[in-house]
């Protein structure tokens, strides 16, 4: 039988994605820093916190100490776990949440994708919770809020890198009122995938110069906190796979090294019709909903690729190849027919009635670090960059005016690309995170309704945000 290029050059990276693993265990302290019968060990789903009667009401504990990679470590949880429980809510209902403080820094909750009041106790990202202390948030997910993937994490501006990366996250589903899936298959499974590097105890390592550069990119890269964890599968059937990249900075390309998957949705938006792909791409905070066939018996490689986000001096992201998990198919089955996806309508946003221009730009800050900024401003919580008028429609141009790519993302409002400077083929679709490539642009349209309030906008690599690459807008 003949071998296609593709089969080829995945079966190469699969065999270095492998060597590259007993490397990383060496690195971070011999082979004791993984559990040897965790790795392709059952993929796990993290617990399901669901609403009830129209309300979720539950505690979220940030605190040190968590399992990862099949190793008791110094990591960061939610309620013990990383990645912490899976909020499961519906259209109309309240969040009341209380989010106790355990860890030694300031911390804060961000529902990244909802489309929800910015303001008070809702996702508002100035809230600042206190080593010790707690806050109780409530959230009103709006009636006619679309269900989909969304996830949750910390946003205290100057923190949030070393919270994500030590392991704070979790995912966030908005389902039908009547049942906990819109599409009928036979798993519907979260897999979000992060990265971190851990010293020899166990306590997430900090980031060098070169990491708060070009964004800090973890030895470990795994799934729901496991090593290339194994994903079971009937023969016959069709998986929903949740993709989550809560990477601090890693953009993935994720694929199946035999079969194209489906995708049918990105960030939370259902697409007007599947699309099928041979990989999809995931910037950190982005999700990808995708249909996957468990076809003929076997062991099959998840495959992460790292993608190019142009360099810095020495500084340069990771592009190698690595097994994430495996697909294990097992038993026989006539293949059934992929399932029937609800009817998704592209955007249809009114012309705008206001243009800006975003730019991205980094240089010197205050010490010999790099600093990272939009229109060569850092962020200051108290500067409102942008007013809008609530209830128009504005296009943004985001200007990418340096050598490193940028995911932007705006919270509450989600946009559409319109337009970009490589004329790509463009997905009708609102999202919430796009990739401005290095000395590039991109054109969003964004509708600011349903919301009104004070938030932000800033790039989605954390280390950047983190220094400045953050501004303020205010809707009203």
């Amino acid at each position: 039988m003949s071998i296609t290029r593709r089969r080829a050059l995945v079966l190469g990276g699969t065999a270095a994605s492998l060597a590259v693993g007993g490397v990383a265990w060496r690195q971070l302290g011999g082979s004791d820093h993984l559990a040897a019968a965790a790795v392709e060990a059952p993929l796990r789903q993290p617990a399901v916190l669901d609403s009830r009667n129209g309300r979720l009401q539950a505690t979220l504990t940030a605190a040190v100490g968590t399992e990862l990679a099949g190793r008791a470590t110094r990591g960061f949880s939610y309620n013990g776990t990383s990645p912490g429980p899976t909020l499961r809510v519906r259209p109309g209902d309240e969040i009341a949440l209380r989010l106790v403080n355990q860890l030694p820094d300031m911390t804060n909750l961000h529902t990244h994708g909802l489309r929800v009041s910015p303001s008070g106790a809702a996702d508002n990202p100035f809230v600042e919770i206190a080593p010790g202390a707690s806050f109780d948030y409530r959230i009103r997910v709006p009636a006619d809020h679309p269900v989909g993937t969304f996830w949750y994490h910390p946003h205290h501006h100057g923190v949030a890198a070393d919270q994500i990366f030590g392991g704070l996250a979790g995912a966030l589903l908005v389902v039908p009122q009547r049942k906990p899936m819109d599409i009928d298959v036979a798993e519907d499974l979260v897999l979000l995938v992060c990265d971190t590097t851990l010293s020899g105890d166990g306590t997430p390592v900090g980031p060098s110069h070169d990491d708060r550069v070009i964004g800090r990119e973890g030895e470990l890269l795994l799934v729901n906190g496991q090593a290339r964890p194994t994903i079971a599968a009937q023969a016959g059937t069709w998986q929903r796979w949740r993709l989550i990249n809560t990477c601090t900075s890693r953009v993935l390309d994720i694929g199946l090294s035999d079969r194209a998957v489906v995708q049918v949705a990105l960030d939370g938006s259902l697409l007007p019709s599947p699309l099928e792909q041979e990989w999809v791409r995931l910037s950190p905070g982005n999700r990808v909903d995708v249909l996957v066939p468990a076809s003929a018996a076997g062991r099959f490689p998840v495959l992460a690729r790292g993608v190019d986000r142009g360099s810095h001096g020495s500084a340069k992201a990771s592009t190698s190849t690595t097994t994430l998990a495996v697909l294990d198919v097992t038993g026989s089955g006539a293949a059934a027919p992929r399932p029937t996806v609800p009817t998704a309508s592209a955007p249809d946003l009114p012309r705008p009635t206001r243009q800006r221009v975003i730019t991205m730009t980094m240089g010197r800050g205050r010490s010999s670090d790099i600093a990272f900024g939009f229109d060569d401003k850092l962020y200051d919580p108290q500067r409102i960059d942008q007013e809008v008028t609530a209830g128009t429609t504005e296009e943004w141009l985001l200007n990418n005016a340096g050598p490193l790519a940028h995911p932007f993302h705006l919270h509450v409002w989600p946009f559409q690309v319109v337009a970009t400077n490589d004329n790509q083929p463009l997905v009708p679709v609102l999202q919430d995170v796009v990739l401005v490539p290095p000395w590039s642009w991109v054109r969003i349209r964004i509708r600011f309704d349903g919301q009104q309030g004070k938030t932000v906008y800033h790039c989605h690599i954390v280390d950047h945000s983190d220094a400045g690459m953050m501004g303020t807008i205010q809707v009203g």
